[in-house]
């Protein structure tokens, strides 16, 4: 091994080892390795020969080497999205818009962001079997092409996705893709020794590859054969560098740049997937999925990179601010060598060696990314647990009810609660509080389905608690009065307890409820406590469109997601800071609950929070099948499974099924079925329609499934599907006449996704969970 370096005393050492055994078995000829920390390069070494064939040539720093689909992330990822800070492109915009021939074959809503994140559905490459050269040859096969998956439904790594981005900043920007990037990407950077094409005096320094077809070594001229063909010049491949280029680059994306902004970086790096997928990727970036071996076991999520086929390497962490570039011609002489394991290895090495380990705010930041376990390289998930949670009525027990018990008499307590309000023990929350030293309990306010949660009707009057002997108020009926709570019972108490068990989805009736106590209880000038619940669809998920401004209702009381991913103590306080109500809001947390817990993993009971949503299974359904419930269409409410269950009798089951099946709706399938509801819509008629499966929980984007429903109803039966009585829930009239319309729900979806950003912005604020 020959070896010229620059090692910084605190250098990862093993990497010396780790280069020299994969050299020794023939995984690569040689390698440059550029380590970054903290401020300072702490290794920077060469390895071995940048060419065995035709002769020897040993290995220098500066070689230059073909970086293959790094290409994808240095130049064309790069320049899209200065196009789109210029507001020249849009990421959700269709291709077409820009490039009107794409839009063949079933293309024209696949957008600009599905490219870049390799959701497009398009196969992995342009056909090789036949030959053909040129671009125009090339781009002609690339708009032709049909998508192998449907756009949006899951990730397939596709070179055709970058051809087509080559081709869209050449046609925005109006300069070849070559001369666009020289000019504003490497020259600006000080990226003097990386181009596409590289010239002859260059030709001693890069590194061969590998013999191509005509037995002829390819040294200077790119190895990827599609971008060959096309000259030499092509979005996902074709760039040649060297480490200390990229390094320059690396360092542009974590401090920023007049090339790279500080919000272009976030943007490109931060998970940009559609929500509901199993692989995280940025723009262009990779983040977390099967072809993420380069992060290594120790790397954080937080981290993000990308890799080429030749053996080529870049790893960025911003958290621990690290670096690391890994260049080899690992296909030279013949196209048998590999990188995958000493990338993967050096990686390793490197966080272990460096102790590189992250702040608690930081996990935390990233947490709320990934879910609350580590994602694991190809494979998101959000890992079940057996947890034990305490909820608000459980502390407030635990802590000798000292935020609602009175000092020097009893304080007079009214609580807003019904079947779900229960501590550990199963005692209700009405006979705790009425047993409680300090605690007068004066008032029971009971909310829709009355105070046992079993009545399905807005005739819900007012009553007396049989165990307690406590009045009885209905806050629910069919009017605006009907729902709001009685002042002048309010006026003569000290405090509301509110228990509720939500559900997290927006039209869910208690939200607003308490929102209505809010208002109420700071006219009356008395305190307001919640006593938190989990989510039991989860905290970490957030999913849907926004009810338009203005449209508030009792299923919709601020502007918020359908599935919102908040406790009733989160909204509490988002309700009283966004709509400045003023009220004296105290909540009481729960400890122990972690914000990506489904209830499965807290250890608490599953008590129906209403008569139609019987387990998790419909309550992680129901952000979805509900958006269509305001329709005429059968939920399966009166039969055993409600919200697992679509129909009436004008729906033809297998033909609803076989359309939806073909939709590829991650994490569910449809069953068609038969079934007589014995009570609300289509009571005792026969319906026909679907069983909806729930295959995977943590996939499953339950408001864009609820779209993909209106939308195949509308498609399949325009004559008998009323669309327009969706709004009485859905309360977006853009999402409602994209369904009209007939636009993909997929892209319906992605329109939706900038408000949504938004929220989650504002949302954090009133987190009490992090």
């Amino acid at each position: 091994m020959t070896a010229s370096a620059v090692v910084a005393q605190d250098a990862p050492r093993a990497i010396d080892s780790i280069v020299g055994n994969a050299i020794a078995d023939g995984q690569v000829p040689g390698a440059v390795v550029l380590v970054w920390h903290d401020g300072k390069t702490v290794y920077r070494r060469s390895f071995g020969h940048r060419a065995l064939e035709p002769q020897r040539e040993t290995m220098t720093l500066d070689t230059i080497f073909d970086i293959a689909s790094l290409t994808k992330t240095v130049a064309t990822s790069t320049a899209v999205m200065q196009l789109v800070e210029r507001g020249q492109v849009r990421l959700n915009d269709p291709v077409v818009k820009y490039l009107p021939d794409f839009g063949q074959n079933g293309k024209e809503d696949i957008t600009v962001r599905q490219l870049l994140t390799h959701f497009s559905g398009l196969d992995e490459d342009l056909d090789l079997s036949q030959p053909w050269q040129g671009r125009d040859t090339a781009l002609r096969m690339a708009y032709g092409a049909q998508p192998v998956f449907a756009p949006g439904s899951r990730f397939l790594y596709s070179d055709i996705n970058f051809v087509v981005l080559g081709a869209l900043v050449e046609q925005v920007s109006g300069k070849p893709l070559d001369r666009y990037c020289e000019k504003n990407i490497f020259v600006p950077l000080g990226m003097l020794q990386t181009r596409f094409l590289p010239p002859a005096a260059w030709q001693g320094k890069i590194a061969p590859t590998q013999y191509d077809e005509k037995n002829k070594m390819l040294r200077g001229l790119v190895h990827d054969p599609t971008a060959r063909r096309m000259g030499g010049v092509a979005g996902h491949a074709g760039v040649f560098s060297t480490a200390d280029d990229l390094l320059k680059f690396a360092l542009a994306l974590l401090d920023g740049s007049s090339v790279l902004p500080p919000l272009l970086v976030e943007k490109m790096t931060t998970p940009q997937q559609p929500p509901n997928a199993q692989v995280l990727r940025g723009l262009g970036w990779d983040i977390d999925s099967p072809l993420s071996s380069n992060r290594g076991d120790l790397l954080p999520v937080g981290s993000f990179g990308h890799t080429g086929f030749t053996g080529t390497s870049l790893w960025i962490d911003p958290t621990t601010r690290t670096c690391i570039i890994i260049l080899t011609n690992a296909v030279h002489p013949r196209g048998k060598g590999s990188a995958i394991a000493l990338r993967s290895k050096i990686a390793t090495a490197v966080a272990a060696e460096l102790n590189l380990t992250v702040s608690e705010q930081d996990k935390l930041r990233w947490q709320s990314i990934t879910g609350y376990n580590e994602t694991q390289t190809a494979a998101r998930r959000l890992s079940v647990r057996n947890g034990s949670v305490k909820t608000g009525i459980d502390v407030l027990e635990s802590h000798q009810f000292d935020v609602i018990r009175g000092v020097d008499s009893k304080k007079r307590v009214g609580i807003v609660t019904n079947q779900t309000g229960v501590d550990s023990d199963g005692q209700r929350t009405i006979d705790v509080l009425a047993h409680a030293p300090g605690v007068s309990l004066d008032a029971i306010f009971s909310p829709e389905h009355g105070v046992t949660g079993t009545l399905d009707t807005t005739s819900v009057g007012n009553s007396k608690d049989a165990a307690t002997g406590v009045p009885v108020y209905s806050v629910y009926g069919g009017t605006d009065a009907a729902r709001h709570p009685p002042l002048n019972v309010l006026k003569n108490l000290d405090a509301v307890v509110i228990d509720l068990q939500n559900v997290g989805a927006r039209f869910y009736t208690y939200e607003t409820t308490m929102a209505y106590f809010l208002e109420a209880s700071a006219k009356a000038n008395i305190d307001v406590i919640v006593l938190d619940r989990p989510v039991p669809i989860t905290g970490s998920i957030v999913q849907g469109p926004l009810t338009d401004p203005g449209r508030q209702s009792f299923t919709t009381y601020v502007s918020v997601p359908v599935r919102h991913g908040m406790t009733m103590g989160e909204l509490a306080q988002m309700f009283n800071g966004e709509r400045r109500l003023n009220a004296r809001l105290k909540i009481v947390p729960m400890e122990g609950w972690i914000r990506g817990d489904w209830l499965d993993s807290t250890g608490l009971e599953w008590i129906n929070p209403s008569p139609n949503l019987r387990s998790l299974t419909e309550a992680t359904l129901y952000p979805g099948v509900g958006m269509v419930e305001g329709a005429n269409v059968s939920v399966g409410r009166g039969t055993d499974t409600p919200f697992e269950l679509l129909g009436a009798p004008w729906i033809k089951g297998r033909e609803l099924a076989a359309y939806l099946n073909a939709r590829n709706i991650s994490g569910v399938r449809f069953v068609p079925v038969a079934f007589t509801p014995s009570d609300s819509l289509y009571k005792g008629q026969l319906c026909s329609g679907v069983n909806i499966v729930l295959l995977d929980r943590s996939v499953l984007d339950a408001p864009e499934m609820g779209v993909e429903l209106a939308s195949a109803l509308h498609k399949l039966y325009p004559d008998s599907f009323q669309v327009q009585k969706m709004s009485d829930l859905l309360f977006n009239q853009s999402v409602l006449d994209a369904i009209m319309q007939s636009e993909d729900p997929r892209r319906i979806a992605q329109d939706w996704q900038e408000q949504l950003d938004a929220f989650n912005r504002m949302r954090l604020s009133y987190l009490i969970y992090k």
